[in-house]
């Protein structure tokens, strides 16, 4: 057996050692060496996204635990999860290639031919094992596509990480918008308590004789505003917790813990921007386009070696006999072992166009693989602008609330001093609670664009601690 195996084993050793795949290299980076107009320095040095586990990120409990049954629910993760698995599988099915498979076999036959001398009857038994076309890889054309299979598992291993972080945003940014919808209903059903009250006095100031019915018709038409303003918000809220249940993968359990406000949800760690060339190695979108230009380049390698002879070998080696009794002995061993080569002459351009293609998908993966990184230079510097611009809004919008709340303080005392009409206290309550609306939206999308900076640079790739 040694006499078959050995030369074997040999083969593949010296097979390989010609590879015609493209040196894999990194495009040059298709961004600008740092962030646009110094946004990378507007806050303090803080700790890298990606050694932050999105547990220690978040410091509401109820989003937190939301964010963990998403991890275990999702269906759209469970089947990232098993693309992974079936992409380690395709691997090992292409890398098992590269090595000779042996088989074992073993049969017994009993014949009767027709002799002269009346019928001969014979057995024949037989053991062995085999080697069936074994191809000798001299120009890498099994080791590129192994290489091209281990590329895609890898690709497909950081696609399933990039689907957890878009996964994580999309969880917290459904339960922002929840929290805000609840924080705007709560201040909608503090506003139409209030008109509901002043319509009332309106009412009683009409009866008395002491105001217009214009007056009162402008008091209605406040309430009546804030309740629709009121419905619109509790349906925005029922399709947020809609979308919710749906990224967790079931109904909201009832047993979450409590909630924090909106303007508590900011308390998160702070986050150092890096450099963009830091993004080649922290996101997992990047990093699996890198995989699949591998993948693309491999399998120019393999399409390149179609073109040079195939050399293949098969052999046995077992042992043979008409006595079961006799079957190993040294008169039973037999053997085989022949090589076998294919070269192809004509073709009709089959083989150069398959090179046509696989080069074209390379340069179809550089292309993909540039866009991939602007893109993530994008989602960063937006971020980042919106990390200091947001900031500025709501400090301003606060500012603004304030004054404007003063505003209708003032307008309902001149009013009530009959210094001036109704309207200027409709204008000012009107004012007022749109006011107060847009701080609690621009609260939620300061918090949202926090969780967005923090998945584009790559955050949550560490297993929570």
């Amino acid at each position: 057996m040694r006499k078959l195996i050995a030369p074997l084993f040999a083969a593949s050793l010296l097979a390989g050692c010609v590879n015609m795949a493209p040196p894999h290299e990194r495009p040059a980076l298709p961004t600008a060496p740092d962030w646009p107009d110094g946004l990378a320095g507007d806050t303090a040095p803080g700790a890298r996204a990606s050694e932050i586990a999105w547990r220690d990120f978040f410091p509401d409990p109820r989003l937190e635990a939301l964010i963990a049954r998403a991890m275990t629910h999702n269906r759209d993760l469970a089947v990232a999860a098993a693309r992974i698995d079936e992409a380690r599988g395709l691997y090992r099915i292409q890398d098992a290639d590269r090595l000779p498979s042996v088989g074992a076999s073993a049969d017994a036959a009993r014949s009767r031919t027709p002799a002269q001398a009346g019928p001969d009857t014979a057995n024949r038994y037989s053991i062995g094992v085999g080697v069936t076309a074994f191809e000798l890889d001299f120009w890498g054309r099994v080791r590129n596509l192994s290489e091209a299979a281990r590329s895609q598992y890898l690709a497909t291993r950081h696609a399933e990480r990039a689907f957890r972080l878009a996964l994580v945003r999309d969880v917290a940014s459904a339960y922002f918008a929840s929290r805000g919808a609840e924080e705007q209903m709560a201040l909608a059903e503090a506003t139409v308590k209030s008109r509901a009250e002043g319509l009332r006095i309106a009412r009683l100031r009409l009866d008395a004789g002491v105001t217009s019915a214009l007056d009162y018709r402008q008091s209605e038409t406040l309430l009546t505003q804030a309740e629709t303003q009121l419905a619109g918000l509790k349906l925005a809220k029922a399709q947020s917790d809609n979308f919710l249940a749906v990224l967790v993968g079931g109904p909201l359990p009832p047993d979450l813990p409590a909630p924090l406000p909106l303007v508590a949800q900011g308390k998160t760690p702070a986050l150092a921007a890096g450099l963009p060339s830091d993004l080649l190695a922290a996101r997992p979108d990047i990093l699996g386009a890198e995989e699949q230009l591998r993948a693309a380049r491999a399998n120019i390698g393999a399409t390149r070696a179609a073109f040079f002879p195939n050399i293949s070998l098969t052999g046995n080696l077992g042992f043979a006999s008409a006595s079961l009794d006799n079957l190993f002995g040294d008169d039973g061993l037999t053997w085989s072992f022949g090589p076998s080569i294919s070269l192809p002459i004509f073709d009709f351009g089959r083989n150069r166009g398959n090179l046509t293609v696989a080069e074209a998908r390379g340069n179809i993966a550089v292309a993909t693989y540039e866009k991939t990184v602007q893109t993530a230079f994008r989602e960063v510097a937006d971020a980042l602008a919106g990390r200091r611009h947001l900031a500025e809004q709501v400090e301003a919008q606060e500012r603004g609330t304030l004054a404007t709340r003063r505003i209708a303080d003032l307008a309902r005392k001149r009013y009530q001093e009959g210094v001036s009409t109704y309207l200027e206290v409709l204008d000012a309550e009107r004012s007022l609670f749109a006011a107060e609306q847009a701080l609690i939206e621009l609260r939620r999308a300061e918090v949202d664009n926090l969780v967005t900076l923090y998945v584009a640079l790559g955050g949550g790739m560490v297993e929570p601690s």
